[in-house]
């Protein structure tokens, strides 16, 4: 009888789960939250490109990296664009 429990592990699937992490960080990053999801973009990106070598995905670790920084620099570009038009305006009602 055969056992189909740890037919997944079993088959050679190694992603690295710190390079996923770190690339779906980097592609959310980029629609919301980018200064603080693309921070973790690089940090994972970094372990999961220092793991590569064990487990693999190092060129989901190096897009991480790279959207990590596109989140970053996207940010200052927001807040640049921001104070240059006068800053932000909080208009509640009335």
């Amino acid at each position: 009888m055969t056992n189909f429990s740890n037919s997944a592990s079993a088959s050679g699937s190694r992603t690295n789960g710190l390079a996923v992490a770190g690339l779906s960080c980097g592609v959310v990053g980029i629609f919301i939250l980018n200064i603080v999801l693309g921070p973790l973009a690089i940090v994972f990106g970094a372990v999961g490109l220092r793991q590569a070598g064990a487990k693999g995905g190092a060129g989901m670790a190096k897009a991480a990296i790279a959207l990590g920084i596109v989140d970053i620099v996207l940010f200052i570009v927001l807040m640049a664009v921001a104070a240059s038009s006068g800053g932000f305006s909080w208009y509640v009602g009335g």
